[in-house]
């Protein structure tokens, strides 16, 4: 009976013994292990063996976070032995920065970090997540303190770059590599921002009377430009009508001239041939127009005739004897 107690204790021991130096580890995950209290190696995934007693998983502070009870968020810091190997996002909580022109600032930022040396994130430093997490926020501090609250309001990108870049450097040594830093809300005093606000609003009242400025000079400009045009094409309109008309009257007299001359050329003509004055006859017609232009108003009474009449009556006469010849 004792030989039997003591062989299923053997046999415990064995299996307690293996089943301790089995060690699963999951994709993405590693261990890093200890022989004696010295750095023996570091476990990929998959099934590792070690020899218990001897060989001890070295752990490493670790920080989760977890959702309360009222539905605030809750940091849990716990040693663990398995290092995850993939990217992990801190967010960090807010925190109050001054900017260069002594502005308050309250400022929340997320890391995103991932290890790629477990060794050295396990002994070159205590505690990883409070070293990066105060070192975040100092090194935010000095880059917020280098900006006026206008350009840190407006320049997070650079933010973001130089944080990164410094982080990065910083914690190269550690065995980490940080991938992102993104600022999550810049929150300025209520002063702040009710004076920004009415900035802003005088800024956009502004543009807007510009802009309203700028488009009654642009109308005033282009009615006055086509007030031009139509005074212009109006004129030039005016000139050629005038210069259509002079010249049609001119036409109309050359044509009244050369009708008038062709008239005087026969006449003459016709007279020379019955060897009588025509002189006498042009004078004699001219005179009797014009007489007939003075008798035909309405209200004319009196015809005082010209001393000189006899003479256009002797040229009548002598257009008589003319036609008698």
């Amino acid at each position: 009976m004792g030989i039997t107690v003591i062989l299923a204790l053997i046999a415990l021991f064995i299996i307690v013994f293996a089943a301790m130096g089995f060690k699963i580890i999951q994709q993405s995950e590693t261990m890093v292990i200890e022989r004696l209290g010295k750095y023996s190696r570091t476990l990929s995934s998959g099934i590792n063996i070690i020899w218990p007693i001897i060989d001890k998983p070295r752990d490493i502070m670790w920080r989760y976070l977890r959702e309360g009870v009222n539905g605030n968020t809750v940091v849990r810091k716990v040693n663990v032995t398995k290092i995850d190997l993939r990217e992990t996002v801190y967010d960090f909580p807010r925190q109050n920065v001054i900017t260069k022109d002594n502005v308050v600032t309250e400022i929340n930022a997320i890391l995103y970090f991932q290890i790629t040396d477990p060794v050295k994130a396990v002994y070159e430093i205590a505690n990883l997540p409070d070293a990066i997490e105060k070192l975040t926020q100092t090194t935010l501090r000095n880059v917020i303190g280098e900006m006026d609250l206008d350009q840190t309001l407006t320049s997070r990108d650079t933010i973001n770059s130089k944080l990164r870049a410094v982080l990065d450097d910083a914690t190269h040594k550690w065995g980490v590599k940080v991938n992102r830093v993104e600022l999550q809300d810049i929150n300025p005093p209520h002063d702040i921002r009710d004076a920004m606000e009415k900035q802003m609003r005088a800024e956009r009242d502004k543009r807007a009377k510009i802009l309203e400025a700028e488009g009654t000079k642009a109308r005033l400009s282009l009615e006055a430009e086509g007030e031009k045009i139509a005074a212009i094409n109006k004129a030039e309109g005016e000139r050629q009508s005038q210069i259509l008309r002079a010249e049609a009257e001119a036409e109309a007299k050359l044509k009244v001239a050369e009708a008038e001359a062709e008239a005087i050329k026969k006449i003459t003509s016709a007279i020379s041939d019955t060897k009588g004055d025509p002189i006498n006859y042009l004078v004699a017609i001219r005179y009797i127009d014009t007489m007939k232009d003075m008798v035909s108003g309405k209200d004319n009474k009196v015809i005082y005739l010209p001393y000189e009449a006899t003479g256009v009556l002797g040229s009548i006469g002598g257009i008589k004897d003319m036609f008698k010849g």
